[in-house]
């Protein structure tokens, strides 16, 4: 607990079993209440490592969803659990659990109610192993995003997220998308609501047991990173009107 306020963290897995537990490992019990995984019907060890670890609740997806719909999962059951900080982690370990007060307290002190971890403040992206490829697009899409959106971040392709309960409960997740795009759509959803947004520097590691997109979804996502922002823009000035920000 924080200040009254339960936390639970949230593990989006897929074929997590190589890092599943250093994760778990690194995750402060002394603040966090809960944790959750999905498991979206990984191929490997994931759901067994996660039972030998005593994860506090497993929800395990009998065909693969998508990475949207193993968060959506999450979220949910997060909510359901009386969640009033919840904090998407990768159990890849690409994200490291060590920020995770920091996180908490800015939600917990009313600060702002959602903070990113991001991996473009200060210069440590390329130096932590960021493909140029993806470096390169990351700065293209977020200068193009902040100006059709309204709105400043560093990148808005951060994968550690933390939100507090009445920016989950405010906008409609469960109607975006299964795929990666989902966090655009969140990020959109966040900004046009009027949500304030705090960004904190994450340090970033690309490893052989990371997961990443490779690069025909790379392009997918970018596509769709571009279509959601000209929607955001497009109801923004008050031309269209889209389902997505109900």
């Amino acid at each position: 607990m924080y200040k009254n306020k339960k936390v639970i963290v949230v593990l989006p897995a897929y074929n997590a079993a190589l890092t599943l537990g250093k994760t778990y490992q690194e995750i402060d019990r002394d603040i966090v209440d809960d944790i959750v995984l999905c498991d979206d019907a990984s191929n490997d060890e994931t759901i067994t490592i996660a039972r030998q670890l005593g994860i506090d609740h497993i929800i395990q997806h009998e065909k693969n969803k998508g990475y949207g719909g193993n968060q959506k999962s999450l979220y949910n059951k997060a909510l359901a659990l009386g969640g009033d900080i919840i904090i998407m982690l990768h159990p890849d370990y690409q994200y490291t659990p060590k920020l995770i007060p920091s996180m908490v307290n800015i939600i917990g002190e009313d600060l702002y109610p959602v903070v990113l971890g991001s991996r473009i403040l200060g210069r440590g992206a390329r130096k932590g192993g960021m493909p140029l490829y993806k470096y390169i697009a990351n700065r293209l899409l977020t200068l193009g995003q902040n100006a059709l959106n309204g709105y400043k971040l560093s990148e808005y392709h951060t994968g550690y997220r933390a939100f507090s309960r009445a920016v989950l409960e405010g906008i409609n997740f469960n109607q975006n998308s299964d795929d990666f795009v989902f966090d655009n759509e969140m990020l959109s959803q966040i900004i046009y609501k009027g949500f304030h947004i705090a960004e904190v520097t994450c340090p970033t590691k690309y490893f052989d047991e990371a997961s990443s997109i490779n690069l025909p979804r790379s392009m997918k996502y970018g596509f769709g990173v571009i279509r959601v922002s000209l929607m955001h823009f497009l109801q923004r000035i008050r031309v269209g009107k889209f389902s997505l920000y109900r």
